[in-house]
């Protein structure tokens, strides 16, 4: 085992990377473009009903979410990170609520703008906007909930996106967020090469620190979860995917490398070297 610094990647690789990785996460994660992990129920049957098992779990975590959060219509919800926009149409959809979305990649917010001409009915209780999560566009204490899954990893400077999350809410308003976390600092040059060094990113939180971080910004934590066999779990689903996806003409070798990647960020996990964790705080009034 080896221990290595960590690195700081920037923020146009981590746009610049989504931006050329549309098509690979629809030809593997989901065809509307969604991404992100799931929280699973039972066990996995056949590679016939795995692409509905991985989006039913991704749902079940958005379910989740809705309910720990408390999020009604009567919610003004920003998702950070909301790539395409499908999570910001399904928290409106299924509670009621106002949803704003933002995301770093211009082809994932101009997908999620394009899509609104799939949802008439939803017109004034959405919208789309490119930003960084580290300088959001908004006033303090314009949200009821800040949600965010699958993306603070990205970003260098973690601990700016979690004070502009506490920025934006009202007070008593609440944080609710899933990201990675590095359960040990020493990782095997195989997790640095198919997880950190694949998805650009590093982390100095473990399950406890992240807590600590949300602290010193001033929330206070109401739940942590420690979610990572969902995680093993998703990743084992993603690189059985992988190995049937379809996609256009030339990206075989990319799958076949996914299906690889995939199952060694299994391995990553199941070694304590990669870690999933849930969290929701609250803005104190």
């Amino acid at each position: 085992m080896v221990s290595t610094p960590g690195h700081r990647f920037s923020e146009q690789e981590t746009e610049e990377y989504y931006d050329a990785e549309d098509v690979i996460y629809r030809s593997v994660w989901d065809s509307e473009g969604t991404v992100h992990w799931g929280v699973f129920d039972g066990q996995p049957t056949t590679d016939a009903n795995i692409r509905e098992e991985f989006r039913t779990a991704g749902i079940r975590l958005n379910e989740l979410m809705v309910e720990y959060a408390g999020i009604d219509g009567n919610s003004r919800v920003l998702d950070v990170g909301c790539g395409n926009g499908t999570n910001v149409v399904w928290v409106s959809r299924n509670t009621g609520a106002n949803a704003t979305g933002i995301d770093l990649s211009g082809v994932r917010i101009d997908n999620a703008v394009a899509s609104l001409e799939q949802v008439p009915d939803l017109a004034g209780k959405i919208a789309f906007e490119k930003a960084s999560a580290t300088d959001l566009p908004f006033a303090e204490g314009t949200f009821t909930h800040v949600w965010s899954q699958a993306t603070i990893y990205h970003v260098p400077d973690k601990v700016k996106v979690l004070e502009e999350a506490y920025r934006v809410l009202e007070p008593g308003g609440q944080f609710i967020f899933d990201d990675l976390i590095k359960p040990r600092t020493n990782i095997s040059e195989s997790a640095r090469k198919f997880v950190y060094d694949r998805l650009l990113f590093d982390t100095d939180f473990s399950f406890y620190t992240y807590m600590d971080a949300l602290t010193k910004v001033g929330f206070r934590v109401l739940q942590a979860r420690d979610i990572s066999s969902h995680l093993a779990r998703s990743y084992t689903y993603l690189s059985r995917l992988a190995s049937i996806a379809e996609g256009p003409e030339g990206y075989q070798d990319r799958f076949d490398y996914l299906t690889d990647a995939y199952m060694k960020t299994v391995d990553a996990i199941n070694n304590d070297e990669l870690g999933w964790a849930q969290y929701l705080c609250i803005k104190p009034a």
